[in-house]
């Protein structure tokens, strides 16, 4: 049997491990917080922004995010139907109501015009979702918040290394969100990042993020309000540290995947992968295919035929309002019809070209119906 090629993995060097080890050995007393300063400090330079805060999950910056927004019962948070879950699930727990809307059929990001339509007296927030380092188009959607005076938050859990005109995505809204999960560009493990540049927002997060207690606070074990725990571990920062030295040589990588994989199946007719419009710069995070309906490539096609050559790729995301929790909105097409059609493309490291090319050879076989 050939050897797996996995959808996923993190490069790991010795440079990682000896920042965990000294984390492991010596962050501890007065040295706890010692990677975690660190890292937020790097990561906020890199991304252009004046605050950051480490946290264990993007779901946890986003939630904590979204409570110091005020958004709570009553409230509405407008966002694509093609998400993972966890962008929906602090909504639900502040007991707002996510309002699922289309996406664009070529970036598969949120679309504005229906954001416009979707917006009410009850909206308090809108979420760009820059799906699979795929960029959302910030300038209609930052038009559209300030003109009802809503906030934009930026879920930037796919997307570091993506780019809008000269800014980075996650730069761009109130606030915004990125993972560290084990399969993204860079990884601690687990573990996400809340950055913004409103310094009101920012100390307000800072205090949820540790139960409730203000920087402030003089009083020992004083809580001012019920907060979160959603902390990042200092040995996770340590991992963070190393892939911050690492980062460009990591963004720049996933690129050369992506365009090895443009360069195989952009000549092929009926199949397009993620774009890339102009003043944009996409991440690459996901490779990502779409065929259209008239190859009649389906998902379970694609899944049989990478399972034979032994090799992962995984479903494009259901739509949200698909799922038995939330009532159906079939009336988003693009984001209804689209997973049925789509797959995402092995995409670590250490691919070698011949990987790649046996990835692009099960996607030409699946287009010639062998």
């Amino acid at each position: 049997m050939k050897p797996r090629i996995h959808y996923t993995k993190p490069s790991i060097t010795d440079l990682e491990v000896e920042y965990a080890t000294d984390a492991a050995r010596n962050g501890w007393g007065e040295h706890c917080y010692d990677y975690i300063v660190k890292f937020e400090a790097a990561f906020k330079k890199h991304l252009g922004v004046s605050y950051a805060i480490a946290t264990s999950s993007c779901t946890g910056a986003l939630h904590m995010g979204m409570a110091a927004l005020g958004i709570g019962p009553g409230d509405e948070v407008i966002l694509a139907d093609t998400n993972w879950i966890a962008t929906a699930s602090p909504i639900v727990h502040l007991g707002a109501e996510p309002v699922f809307v289309d996406i664009l059929p070529d970036s598969w990001c949120l679309d504005p015009a229906q954001v416009e339509a979707a917006i009410t007296p009850r909206t308090k927030a809108i979420v760009a979702v820059h799906l699979y380092g795929n960029v959302c188009d910030m300038d209609a959607l930052l038009a559209i918040g300030q003109r009802h005076g809503v906030p934009v938050v930026e879920d930037a859990a796919e997307a570091i290394g993506s780019e809008y005109r000269g800014k980075r995505a996650g730069s761009m809204g109130r606030f915004g969100a990125f993972s560290f999960h084990g399969t993204k560009t860079l990884t601690t493990g687990e573990g996400g990042m809340f950055v913004t540049n409103d310094a009101e927002l920012y100390q307000r997060v800072l205090t949820l993020s540790n139960h409730g207690r203000a920087s402030g606070q003089s009083k020992q074990f004083w809580p001012d309000m019920v907060g979160f725990k959603y902390k990042m571990s200092n040995i996770q920062a340590a991992l963070g540290c190393a892939q911050m030295e690492r980062i460009e040589e990591l963004i720049q990588r996933k690129r050369e995947i992506f365009d090895a994989y443009r360069q195989r199946l952009q000549p092929l007719s009926g199949v397009r992968m993620n774009p890339e419009p102009e003043g944009v710069v996409n991440g690459a995070w996901m490779p990502t295919a779409v065929f259209a309906p008239e190859t009649g490539v389906t998902r379970e096609t694609l899944q049989a035929a990478f399972a034979e050559e032994n090799a992962d790729a995984r479903v494009f995301f259901w739509p949200l309002s698909g799922l038995p929790m939330f009532d159906a909105k079939p009336e988003n097409r693009n984001a209804w019809a689209l997973p049925a059609c789509a797959i995402n493309l092995p995409s670590f490291h250490d691919m070698t070209p011949d990987d790649i090319e046996r990835i692009a050879g099960v996607v030409r076989d699946v287009l010639q119906g062998r």
